[in-house]
């Protein structure tokens, strides 16, 4: 999740809009079409290293990939006001011989970078690669697309904390980090996937393809939803894997994903209670559990010394989420050596961390660098305006301490939109169609949960559900990000290359750890 300084930003600014629109736009006038001059640029085609230093630009251009910057208006109901310039790579099909189109890859975030995971996306599924351009943009305010930087001290407010003064000294961080994307405050109301869907079918326009495929994880499936709603009819094939909820997608759709973390946290457990002769957490699922409970209460008291960090109660549940990080062995080992850290923390051993708990732990003490959190926080703050407020929320976590005691203070936590000094442009896009579309994902998966994706499925009434059954990872094709699984990418590819979508909603057997 991935980006001017602060003293460039207000040059890019216009005017902050007053109407709201809740709608595709209108078709064109008959006598003028306010996009014609951008739809009909012809930008240069270049080598994507922007410098000696640009590993991953040197990477595409070894791999055969070209790069440009296409034009796009700030404010769709203004196209001739003030430009930003997205960043696009363009990797060519391998067997041009068979090449199907054009396919456009959005990772997830929101806020990453696209274009160098293009090429991740080519190597991990080659046959696609072969027989797809591959062309992937940087959403605008990311990456090498217009970047915004707030200059955060920090990545967000963390967790709440076990009582009302860290709730408060949340609140305070969150206020902060509001206050510092101030300056952009021309810039923020458009920062919205809305925009990003416009500024993907203005690139899809320029490449001159009456029609491209998608293939979007985590937040690319929403992104790829609400392009879906607003032009249908040039969208081919699509896969959305992980799908967001349409219906929820914004700052406070984490406060969905306590219980699926909970569920994802005891699967492991119940793996770590199978190698107790390694990570001594316990002998059952139960016994796991309680020494991650005694882990979260030592933290309530006092902060635990790992290293040369203090983990307190804010920073805990965000450690413990890279549970999330995937359900194989692997991954599991990884996580049972950090928990076991913290356990001899939490009960005054010495306690040294290890290779990834040393990664989370600076990264939480981090800058904000490059501004991924304050663009990935900006672009949910344009999509959905949420209750101001602060208290509500404090009143919601109070409300689930009983049930999501761990995670809870994370996920219900308020963030920085409760005090954002600029408010949605538009409403929220309302997902509602038939086009025909491929819905893959874990039924456990704790960020993009099931009955979000259930709710995916429900909106896009033309979408055939494929399930992975008994996993908990996020996002499920290629093993881009979480485990490779066999069975859902032989689903995904035969829809890419062979054009077949399922018959009815069907699933895959669970992995085994």
């Amino acid at each position: 999740m991935t980006l001017l300084t602060a003293s460039a930003a207000p040059a890019l600014g216009a005017a902050a809009p007053t109407a709201a629109a809740t709608t595709a736009d209108p078709p064109a006038a008959a006598t003028a079409d306010p996009l014609a001059t951008l739809r009909g640029q012809q930008p240069p085609w270049h080598p994507c290293a922007s410098g000696p230093d640009d590993a991953d630009g040197a990477d595409l251009d070894a791999a055969g990939a070209r790069c440009t910057g296409i034009t796009v208006p700030l404010d769709y109901r203004h196209p001739g006001g003030r430009t930003l310039s997205i960043a696009v790579s363009r990797l060519p099909a391998t067997d041009p011989a068979h090449r199907l189109g054009t396919l456009f890859y959005n990772p997830g975030g929101p806020g990453v970078p696209a274009r160098a995971l293009s090429l991740a996306l080519r190597r991990a599924a080659p046959d696609l690669g072969a027989r797809y351009d591959i062309v992937a943009m940087d959403p605008r305010f990311v990456g090498a697309s217009s970047p915004l930087d707030c200059g955060w001290p920090t990545s967000g407010p963390g967790a709440a904390g076990p009582d009302r003064l860290g709730f408060d000294r949340s609140a305070e961080i969150a206020k902060d980090l509001a206050a510092r994307c101030a300056p952009y405050r021309s810039l923020l109301p458009h920062a919205s996937t809305r925009n990003t869907a416009r500024d993907l079918d203005l690139v899809r326009a320029v490449l001159g393809e009456p029609t491209i495929a998608y293939l979007g994880s985590s937040y690319g499936s929403y992104l790829g939803e609400v392009y879906l709603q607003l032009f249908p009819d040039r969208l081919g094939r699509a896969v959305f894997d992980a799908a967001m909820d349409p219906d929820r997608f914004g700052p406070d759709l984490t406060a969905t994903q306590g219980p699926a973390m909970a569920a994802a946290l005891t699967a492991w457990a119940a793996w770590a209670a199978g190698h107790d002769d390694r990570h001594h957490l316990g002998t059952t699922t139960a016994e796991v559990l309680a020494s991650v409970e005694r882990v979260r209460l030592a933290a309530e008291r006092a902060p635990l010394a790992v290293g040369a960090h203090r983990v307190d109660a804010r920073a805990l549940p965000q450690v413990l989420w890279t549970v999330s990080g995937g359900d194989d062995a692997n991954a599991y080992e990884e996580f049972s050596a950090l928990a076991r850290v913290l356990l001899d923390a939490a009960e005054g051993r010495p306690a040294r961390p290890t290779e990834l708990l040393e990664a989370v732990l600076t990264g939480l003490a981090s800058p904000d660098t490059g501004g991924s959190a304050a663009v990935q926080t900006a672009i949910m703050c344009a999509d959905r305006a949420v209750p101001r407020d602060p208290l509500g929320y404090y009143r919601d976590i109070e409300a689930h301490r009983a049930d999501e005691p761990l995670f809870g203070p994370l996920t219900r936590n308020l963030t920085p939109c409760t005090f954002w000094p600029a408010g949605p442009a538009e409403a929220p896009t309302r997902v509602r169609n038939a086009v025909p579309v491929l819905l893959v994902g874990a039924d456990g998966d704790p960020a993009a949960t099931y009955p979000g994706q259930l709710s995916a499925h429900r909106a896009l009434t033309g979408s055939r559900l494929v399930t992975l059954r008994g996993a908990f990872r996020h996002t499920v094709y290629a093993g881009m990000f979480a485990p490779r699984d066999a069975c859902m990418d032989a689903a995904v590819d035969r829809y890419l290359l062979d054009g077949v979508m399922p018959a009815q909603d069907t699933d895959c057997p669970a992995p085994r750890p």
